[in-house]
């Protein structure tokens, strides 16, 4: 009787861990990208965790609040800029062309007065990407409104996903949900490397 009763308590546990691990969707993910495409993005989660935790021991959720962002922000150095460039485009050489090219394209950017024309890292906002942002803005009007805005603009604004939204409004902004990790890990190393990106352009 005694073994009948852990074996049902077993299973019991294994059901509540199986709910537990599947109560973020993946159909927008999955209807979207290749098995290969997901498992680089994947690695661009990994990546941006690993840099953004680079000196604390913990889970996303706890990494992200535990970063001094008021006061990283008031000195005009956003968490993000600490992200090791030449890593991140050692990252970008880990990934398959195709799912960089379903994020990100390059733009022309000119400086001012000089003219000068240097090579910027936009939004595809015709890509997987794009999409899959927009498919899953179906379930999170926040996510929704951020997809419309590179939608409009073919770019990553820094005025989007301000740490203090991200941290306030926990219902948009469930840090321990993948997709939300994802996100914020194509933003930030987007706007990372729009801030450190210094190749002239040339035409193709």
């Amino acid at each position: 009787m005694r073994k009948t009763v852990l074996l049902i308590f077993g299973i019991t546990i294994l059901q509540v861990n199986s709910s537990c691990k599947s109560q973020y969707s993946a159909t927008e993910l999955n209807n979207n990208f290749t098995a290969e495409q997901i498992s680089d993005l994947k690695k661009i989660t990994d990546f941006f965790k690993k840099e953004m935790c680079l000196y604390m021991d913990s889970d996303f959720k706890t990494c992200y609040k535990q970063i001094p962002h008021e006061y990283l922000e008031a000195t005009g150095n956003p968490f993000w800029i600490n992200i090791n460039f030449e890593k991140q485009k050692e990252l970008y050489k880990q990934i398959s062309k195709s799912t960089f090219d379903e994020i990100w394209m390059f733009c022309k950017s000119r400086t001012y007065p000089d003219g000068l024309e240097s090579k910027s890292l936009c939004a595809n906002a015709t890509g997987k990407y794009q999409k899959f942002l927009s498919d899953l803005g179906g379930i999170n009007p926040r996510v929704a409104k951020y997809a419309e805005g590179i939608n409009a603009s073919g770019d990553f604004s820094p005025m989007d996903f301000h740490y203090w939204n991200v941290l306030k409004i926990k219902k948009y902004f469930d840090l321990d949900d993948p997709n939300i990790q994802l996100i914020l890990a194509i933003h930030y190393l987007s706007l990372n490397d729009q801030e450190k990106r210094k190749d002239k352009w040339e035409e193709e």
